[in-house]
């Protein structure tokens, strides 16, 4: 983490609504030790980071620190409130939240990163910044610098999508799948934007390239099923497989995971059982595979029962 300059806090006024709290501002949060969360509720990388921050708020808050989550939507259903108190509750988080979505707090703070951890002092000047995963045991020691104490580091073991990736067999990156930002496409009949089409699937897929089987529509920044038995493949090499889903037509939508043309297995997902069937109700971030022993390239395919699927992205672990 970098030390950089003395910015003071800068207005949080530019929230849509709080979770958690009433409005606060740095004169209400003066005299305390403040980390300030940015975060959206589809991002792995704050997934695995918010055990962290939940246990951090746990243990230090009657020793001076108040946690801030401000919560900056990345994709457009991001913005509904209601999604994101579920994502609140579903990850007990009890600090306050809040809703930036005109990104108003995100441009006080020239932020350009989820998940971000800023570190203010009892006085509001910003002490430090993490960007990213990782660096734990310096972000508490730095908390711990900031509150005038020295403890060992609070225990924190993440489950599900919340675990620790296994950075040593993690050989595909995050993928897109809109237009806007979608890369490695491998259907022969190349992608046509906010056009119905049917897609097929090649023979064979390349690593990290995916294709789609099927009718559906490429939007922007997500591909829209628009009619049943519709599919997407993935080839991957990583121990989980994660996929951004939202039902556009807000009923629930059963589908069903493959793996190497098999039900996953013991490598199903948190979001699936054994024999690969799961449904999407909300729109998140839903973890299909886990692989189970000795990781290894994988070929990944989810089908859905109806129309109305919409998927964004793909992550891995």
């Amino acid at each position: 983490m970098a030390m950089f300059g003395r910015a003071h806090l800068p207005p949080l006024d530019g929230a849509t609504e709080w979770l958690n709290s009433e409005p606060l501002d740095p004169a209400d949060l003066r005299g305390r030790v403040v980390l300030v969360n940015f975060w959206t509720l589809t991002c792995i990388n704050w997934l695995r980071q918010e055990p962290y921050v939940r246990a951090w708020s746990q243990a230090y808050r009657d020793d001076g620190l108040v946690v801030v989550g401000v919560h900056t939507p990345e994709f457009s259903f991001e913005h509904e409130v209601d999604r994101v108190r579920r994502a609140v509750a579903a990850r007990s988080i009890d600090y306050p939240v809040a809703v930036d979505n005109d990104y108003a707090i995100w441009r006080a703070f020239d932020n350009q990163y989820w998940p971000a951890l800023y570190f203010v002092d009892t006085d509001g000047v910003i002490r430090d910044e993490h960007f990213g995963e990782g660096s734990y045991e310096q972000s508490e020691q730095a908390l711990q610098q900031l509150l005038g104490i020295e403890r060992d580091p609070v225990p924190v073991r993440g489950l599900g999508p919340e675990a620790e990736a296994d950075w040593a067999n993690l050989r595909t990156p995050e993928t897109y799948l809109g237009f806007r930002r979608g890369e490695h496409f491998a259907s022969p009949n190349s992608a046509a934007l906010d056009e119905r089409r049917a897609y097929y699937r090649p023979e064979s897929l390349g690593l990290n390239q995916w294709a789609l089987a099927g009718e559906w529509t490429i939007g922007s920044e997500s591909v829209a099923l628009d009619r049943a038995g519709g599919g997407i493949a993935f080839r991957f090499h990583a121990r989980d497989a994660h996929l951004v889903l939202a039902p556009g037509a807000g009923r629930p939508i059963p589908f069903r995971v493959l793996l190497d043309g098999e039900p996953p297995g013991p490598s199903h997902g948190v979001d699936v059982d054994e024999a690969g069937n799961g449904v999407l109700q909300d729109g998140r971030l839903y973890q299909l595979v886990r692989q189970d022993g000795a990781v290894r390239e994988r070929t990944l395919e989810i089908t859905f029962d109806e129309p109305g699927a919409e998927a964004y992205a793909f992550t891995f672990g």
